[in-house]
């Protein structure tokens, strides 16, 4: 099932958290960014995952499908089934962290590379309150939905389950049967990695 980038935008989207938070509203990304010149200069490694890695699974290594959702940052309930049958990318991630900013504008190219393939994006915020996420979303032109997860952590749980969740950022790319087929630990560089993988998906009959 193919859902609009916009419905779905509409139906989805620590005291250090706190400081995360008053740091991410507000900030104007043609200025330099103290978060991300903090991870560039390894100040954030004890924090975030900055070394870069990928792992694709084969099909037939893959767990099962996983069964996630939860509330957007816009209030909206989403759920897994709502996606299933369509290749995704999920994304874990916060407002303060270095890599996630440094690589949101790579993200947001690749889902608008693939919307036309019927790709999903979701995110899953681990640790902050929805205006936190809004704030983050209008300074680097996020569009697509992220899950509120830092309360509940019902999102993140359901993948750990099936697949090591390390520090953000943690990206993974979802089969069309709902399985985690390749994990991208630390910032994507580029588009290339991410969209040779959702590729790779794509191919794959459900």
């Amino acid at each position: 099932m193919s859902v609009p980038a916009r419905s779905l935008r509409g139906a989805w989207r620590i005291g250090a958290a706190a400081l995360a938070a008053t740091l991410a509203i507000g900030l104007s990304a043609c200025a330099p960014d103290p978060m991300v010149e903090a991870y560039k200069n390894g100040d954030q490694k004890a924090y975030t995952a900055a070394d870069f890695r990928v792992d694709s699974i084969p099909a037939g290594d893959r767990a099962e499908p996983v069964d996630f959702g939860g509330t957007t940052e816009d209030g909206e309930k989403f759920s897994s089934d709502d996606i299933r049958g369509e290749v995704a990318v999920v994304n874990f991630w916060y407002a303060g962290c270095g890599p996630c900013r440094a690589e949101a504008k790579d993200l947001e190219a690749t889902w608008q590379k693939h919307q036309a393939d019927g790709v999903q994006f979701i995110g899953v915020n681990i640790y902050d309150q929805a205006d936190t996420a809004k704030s983050f979303a209008k300074t680097y032109g996020i569009t697509y939905p992220s899950l509120m997860d830092a309360t509940s952590g019902d999102a993140k749980l359901a993948f750990a389950r099936v697949t090591p969740i390390q520090a953000p950022p943690t990206t993974l790319v979802i089969d069309r049967k709902g399985r985690v087929a390749a994990r991208i630990i630390g910032p994507i560089d580029g588009t290339s990695i991410l969209s040779t993988l959702i590729k790779d998906a794509l191919k794959e009959k459900a």
